[in-house]
């Protein structure tokens, strides 16, 4: 039997089909007729299967029990054990006692998108975390302030540029992020094929360096350094192009000001990047007629994503780039989030709440993951008591993780939505999974929103759940229902109104209204627009087009113009000025460390299937050989990586691949904790960088934590054997 449907595990939306025999897959290929993949996957969807019948996936309710171990329950006494400790908790400690982290995989799932959002007004607690900064903050950050909505971000056009610039990404390996695109290989080589350029900046000679047009190493977190050059070089040389836009930005002069100082001369020995490359690099962008400056998550997770995100989007405003074809652009997809999250007050927010014990900034109503440890250990009004997990490990995928680790300990009450016993959900006193991919529809109505084509696919479920599962949404609406009811004198009457609506408003449901009201539903004819109905008939997707020019019509801002100057990231740059001679000379015998992605290792879940961590141990700290003769280290000996908050040990991997100055290591392993049930990611355990993060480390301007180039210091250990491996 055969199933069609979009793989989950990433952003890049490809349309896979699945073959079965009874309740097994058997096999997973590219659907070489979608609409929008053509064919291409990546290792990660053909483990799809793997994850559906993986025999540590939990399938039913755990409690902890006074032992520590956990036991299964029926799933009335779990969501009833949760609703009143929740409400329990709140009572006495006040609605910021109680906390909800939402990880990544939320927005991969529709269930979990829209559930997730019915849960947090219901619990009502501005104690609010995601994996958001520790990712795309800054790039929402800029969106808000430039264009008036934090949904508003820019897409590179990458099927029509002809340079495309890309600074701390790696789409070889992600497909795209806030930039969904599958087969970026092919993409990019068709770039080159027309006689394009690809040229890529990072600290790392990535696998997408590897096949660019020109590699250029960085020094981490000097990004916004260097894009402020390239922006010199354009107001110095005459090469402003704001072409159509001409009449819709302000700020142009106080752009202008800001790049005055900072020349390629001036900030060369900071960066590592000649001024002869950003000389020539600012002018072809500046004269090439379809050209996109993209950057990504290298960018946002460090000292200054805030500045770097907002001037990459500037550099693109002021040659003629933003809104054009071929260079970043703005989707319409058929859920409109930009016009749903307007039309429900939610364009964005920044610093209108700030963290208890820190004062750090928040945005759009959620404070920053560095200070969840914080604000659980310290004592006083709001201190939280009670924590929420939904879908999210951030043990180890936020910075200073082994502080964390022992605050969640501390919890009076903690729930988490998870399929898996690992790292962060052992720490609960109850585990709600819910269903996998396979046993639920699906539509990506987050990632529509930021893909280089405008798309539409539906999945339906492959598998009927078993008959003691859940779906996300049905436990976030249940505990919704708990949590808003109690303690009020209309109880049973909002209580059973939750429940109805609950069951009235599917997911499927709502999608099928959001598609009628959008951009290519009933305006467009009363029998043609897009409809849930047309989805369905469609296996293979809907192709709904090529991006097109959206803007003045699509801003948000007040005058509805391009801030190209907000006055909170202009007030930012005094501060990147006072760290350039801090670049200039770094601490003796200190390397920066940064992370890396890998393709088969993206997603920590992956690690507990064989297929995915089978073969060398790819949990290695890469070391160029010049820092590596400096320490005595030679390949394959184990290292002690040490930073402020602690030290991990790894065996070492030589490479120039890593910029002199630099180590790198993989961002998501560490299962060695005990207590958890992934008995395959248990045996190939590796180490977490986010161990040696630092939680105090943050972007001033927004709050993002700094995950790369963090102050190290590596010494030799031991040599690694191969019994060892």
């Amino acid at each position: 039997m055969q199933h069609h449907r979009s793989c989950h595990l990433c952003e890049a939306l490809c349309g896979v089909v699945l073959e079965s025999e009874g309740e097994r897959v058997t096999a997973v290929r590219g659907d070489d007729d979608d609409a929008f993949s053509r064919g291409y996957i990546c290792p990660k969807a053909t483990s799809l299967g793997d994850i559906h019948h993986d025999p540590d996936r939990l399938r039913k309710p755990l409690r902890r029990t006074a032992s520590g171990g956990f036991e299964e329950i029926d799933w009335e006494t779990a969501l009833s054990l949760a609703g009143s400790r929740l409400v329990e908790v709140r009572q006495r400690h006040g609605r910021k006692g109680v906390a909800v982290y939402l990880g990544n995989p939320t927005i991969h799932n529709l269930g979990a998108t829209l559930g997730s959002q019915l849960f947090g007004i219901a619990l009502g607690s501005h104690n609010r975390y995601s994996a958001t900064s520790v990712d795309q903050l800054p790039k929402m950050l800029a969106a808000y302030t430039m264009y008036g909505h934090q949904l508003l971000m820019s897409v590179p056009d990458v099927d029509r540029t002809d340079l495309f610039v890309i600074f701390g990404a790696n789409p070889l390996v992600s497909n795209g992020s806030i930039m969904s695109a599958p087969g970026m290989k092919r993409r990019l080589d068709e770039i080159r094929q027309r006689g394009g350029r690809v040229v890529v900046f990072d600290p790392r000679r990535t696998e997408t360096a590897r096949v660019a047009t020109e590699h250029h190493f960085v020094r981490p977190g000097t990004d916004a350094l260097v894009v402020l050059s390239l922006l010199h070089v354009v107001f110095a040389d005459g090469l402003v192009r704001l072409g159509h836009l001409r009449e819709h930005v302000t700020g142009l002069d106080e752009v202008r000001a800001l790049a005055t100082d900072f020349s390629p001369e001036r900030t060369a020995a900071a960066t590592g990047v000649s001024a002869a490359v950003v000389r020539e690099l600012a002018r072809a962008i500046a004269d090439t007629g379809r050209a996109a400056v993209y950057g990504r998550v290298g960018v946002s997770i460090q000292e200054f994503g805030g500045l770097a995100n907002w001037l990459i989007e500037v550099l693109n405003a002021v040659t003629g780039h933003l809104d054009t074809p071929g260079g970043m652009m703005f989707t319409t997809p058929a859920v409109d989030l930009v016009g749903l999250g307007t039309l429900l007050g939610q364009q964005g927010s920044f610093g209108r709440i700030k963290s208890r014990v820190r004062g750090a900034p928040g945005f759009s109503g959620e404070l920053p993951v560095s200070c969840l440890a914080e604000e659980i250990e310290t004592p006083g009004d709001g201190q939280v008591r009670a924590l929420v997990t939904v879908a999210g490990n951030p043990v180890l995928s936020t910075p200073n993780g082994r502080r964390l680790d022992r605050a969640l300990a501390s919890l009076d009450f903690m729930v988490s939505i998870d399929p898996y016993l690992n790292e962060t959900t052992r720490h609960a006193h109850l585990i709600l999974p819910p269903t996998f991919a396979l046993e639920r529809e699906h539509y990506d109505v987050a990632l529509h929103a930021f893909a280089v084509r405008n798309t539409a696919r539906w999945s339906a479920p492959m598998f009927e759940r078993g008959p003691d599962q859940r779906h996300d949404w049905e436990i976030l609406t249940d505990l919704a229902a708990r949590v808003t009811a109690k303690g009020d004198a209309l109880d049973p009457l909002r209580e059973a109104a939750a429940r109805i609506a609950a069951q009235v408003v599917t997911p499927k449901r709502l999608l099928d209204g959001l598609m009628r009201v959008g951009p290519y539903g009933l305006r467009r004819s009363l029998f043609a627009g897009l409809t849930m109905k047309r989805l369905e008939a469609s296996p293979h997707g809907i192709d709904l087009g090529a991006l097109e020019r959206r803007l003045p019509e699509r801003l948000f801002t007040r005058d509805k113009k391009v801030h190209l100057a907000p006055p909170e990231l202009v007030a930012d740059v005094p501060r990147l000025r006072a760290r350039i001679a801090d670049y200039e000379a770094p601490a003796e015998g200190e390397l920066l460390l940064i992370g890396r992605r890998a393709l088969r290792s993206n997603n920590s879940w992956g690690h507990n299937l064989v297929r995915m961590v089978k073969g060398p141990p790819r949990c290695t700290l890469k070391l160029h050989p010049r820092d590596a003769e400096a320490r005595g280290i030679t390949a394959g000996d184990a290292v002690t990586i040490t930073s402020r908050t602690g030290a991990v040990t790894a065996p070492v991997e030589l490479s120039d691949e890593v910029m002199p100055g630099v180590a790198s290591l993989p961002h998501g392993w560490g299962h060695n904790r005990e207590g958890t049930r992934m008995r395959v990611a248990s045996a190939h355990a590796g180490v977490s960088l986010n161990d040696v993060t630092d939680e105090q480390s943050l972007d001033a301007l927004c709050g993002t934590a700094n995950l790369t180039g963090v102050p190290v210091r590596v010494a030799r250990v031991a040599p690694v054997t191969d019994a060892a491996h």
